[in-house]
């Protein structure tokens, strides 16, 4: 017996290393949700709300290479599309999944719940083109083809694709196509690969002083290990910017730190900046990457391997993929006898003669806390900012949605990472305005029986916000107080070590008792309203510069 359009898109999901669908119940997503709760081998993550299950499918996404969630037409795929955006924006593989009125009831234009009650069935298929890489609504006539493109497509990409299931079509027999198109496998130019990469051995070899700059793009399609690979070959001495941190590995001799700009970090700026040969790996320069537009790099000494085409100084080689640019590498030289200089971490904690919980004290302390192969999310602001200059252990991993910066990514994004690495340690660093948005997907931890560590810091507000808005003092920053460290037991995390701390000792009492329990933990840490690191008020001074009020 053929398998219906639904059971051949998961089956496939699932050959592609896709084993969980998070979502929330619809009824035109019904045909989806059974299939999958049906399935031997995938599993129905149910998440408190639409958004929610898209942040998840994104920390899941950046563990495991793809994901997918189901969503119902109109107001269950619009909740989501806001973090289907952030994965384009970062590069990260979603498969969304769409459940549709039945293929009649659109043709005849009826007026059914969920829609704008005008007919129209396109409106919200084609809103979600511009954030996705390809997309189909897919039928028992083309179900073979499409899905073998769309899996294609994203994998390649490594952006979301939109998948609309017809309620009526989603439980048909698929309908082999013995005209299917092969898909093409995307190959680079010999030509162009060729001249590329001799070029860039030549300018390597050539060269007095050179590094590596690896970007989040070689983490996105699965190639970090071939550049860890070639650094640990050569030697070259390499850094990291803020939204690639720790893609490579921070413990390795040759790491340097994060290369900042001018904003932070100088000695490794001077190191880089005066190289005559910066590799760029997938690197990006976006505000937050170049320490807000202070990076330097003269572009005769810049080479960037991007996905697809190579840039060295003003020249650029098409249709080269940077697979192929990575595996040609590997005739560099075993030693290209470059030296950097070594990381340095944030140092010991400083505690002040009142024993309040500092910037100073709080993200030295969470660094010591960090161990080996550890997941670390941390929410975009002044958390993440405070712990990008953390040096980290052995394949211990940070994530942060740098780029889009949508506020309440982190929580659901750290229980997708969780869903999708249950092995590893998940600890989830965000601010407590962050985490009033998205909060309640914390009670999918318990659900799972998934035992993180959350620190929530409780500075009364919008931290951040404050940092760069005109008048920090201003209403629209502040938010309503809540008991944080009684959260966990209102949604049904029984048997949570729950702490609220207000001073160094406690905070290292609590650090020290969630890490000896066999529970999960969750503190929330009370600091002054302007408590924040260095890099935060500098990046503050500096974006808020760019305004004009």
């Amino acid at each position: 017996m053929s398998k219906t359009v639904i059971e051949h898109v998961l089956s496939r999901l699932n050959e592609i290393g896709i084993c969980d669908i998070f979502g929330v119940a619809g009824d035109y997503a019904f045909p989806i949700e059974d299939a999958v709760c049906e399935s031997k081998n995938m599993r129905w993550i149910g998440n408190c709300n639409e958004l929610n299950a898209s942040y998840a499918a994104d920390g899941y996404a950046r563990t495991k290479g793809a994901a997918a969630l189901s969503t119902t037409f109109g107001v269950g795929e619009l909740s989501a599309l806001n973090g289907i955006a952030g994965s384009y924006a970062e590069n990260l593989a979603i498969f969304h999944l769409v459940g549709m009125p039945a293929s009649g009831v659109q043709k005849k234009h009826r007026l059914v719940h969920h829609s704008l009650g005008n007919g129209d069935f396109d409106v919200f298929y084609q809103m979600s083109q511009h954030l996705s890489c390809a997309h189909a609504i897919l039928t028992p006539e083309n179900c073979i083809a499409e899905t073998e493109r769309l899996i294609t497509t994203a994998l390649h990409e490594r952006r979301p694709v939109y998948l609309g299931f017809p309620s009526d079509y989603a439980v048909m027999p698929v309908i082999a196509d013995e005209n299917t198109e092969t898909i093409t496998i995307h190959k680079s130019n010999d030509e162009s690969l060729s001249a590329a990469v001799t070029a860039i051995i030549e300018k390597l070899n050539s060269s007095s002083q050179a590094c590596v700059i690896p970007g989040i793009l070689t983490a996105r399609l699965g190639l970090a290990d071939d550049v860890q690979t070639i650094i640990n070959k050569t030697g070259l001495p390499y850094a990291t910017m803020f939204m690639d941190k720790a893609i490579l590995s921070e413990s390795n001799p040759s790491y340097m730190g994060i290369y900042n700009g001018q904003l932070m970090n100088h000695a490794v700026a001077e190191f880089v900046e005066n190289c005559d040969c910066i590799l760029g790996i997938g690197a990006v320069l976006t505000d937050f990457n170049s320490g807000s537009f202070t990076a330097t790099v003269k572009v005769e000494n810049w080479i960037n391997i991007l996905a697809d085409h190579v840039k060295i100084g003003s020249a650029v080689y098409p249709q080269v993929y940077m697979k192929d640019v990575l595996s040609e590498l590997k005739r560099l030289a075993p030693s290209l006898n470059h030296r950097g200089i070594t990381a340095q971490g944030l140092g010991e904690p400083i505690q002040n003669q009142q024993g309040k919980i500092t910037a100073a004290y709080l993200y030295p302390r969470l660094e010591k806390m960090f161990k080996k192969d550890d997941i670390i999310i941390t929410e975009t602001g002044t958390a993440s900012m405070g712990l990008g200059f953390a040096l980290l252990p052995e394949n211990a991993q940070v994530y942060n949605q740098t780029l889009w910066g949508s506020i309440g990514w982190a929580t659901p994004a750290a229980f997708g990472a969780a869903i999708a690495a249950p092995q590893r340690r998940v600890i989830l660093v965000t601010g407590e305005g962050s985490h009033q948005l998205t909060v309640q997907e914390i009670s999918q931890f318990a659900r799972f029986g998934l035992k993180p560590i959350i620190c929530v810091l409780n500075n009364d507000g919008y931290l951040i916000e404050r940092l760069l808005c005109k008048n920090p003092e201003a209403y629209y920053n502040d938010i309503a107080q809540w008991n944080y460290a009684q959260l966990p037991a209102a949604l049904g995390c029984t048997n949570w070590y729950c702490q609220r701390v207000t001073d160094c000792s406690e905070l290292d009492a609590a650090i020290k008792a969630a890490e000896l329990s066999d529970n999960a933990a969750y503190i929330e840490i009370v600091m002054d309203r302007y408590a924040a690191s260095e890099l935060a008020q500098k990046l503050g001074d500096s974006i808020a510069s760019l305004y004009s009020f």
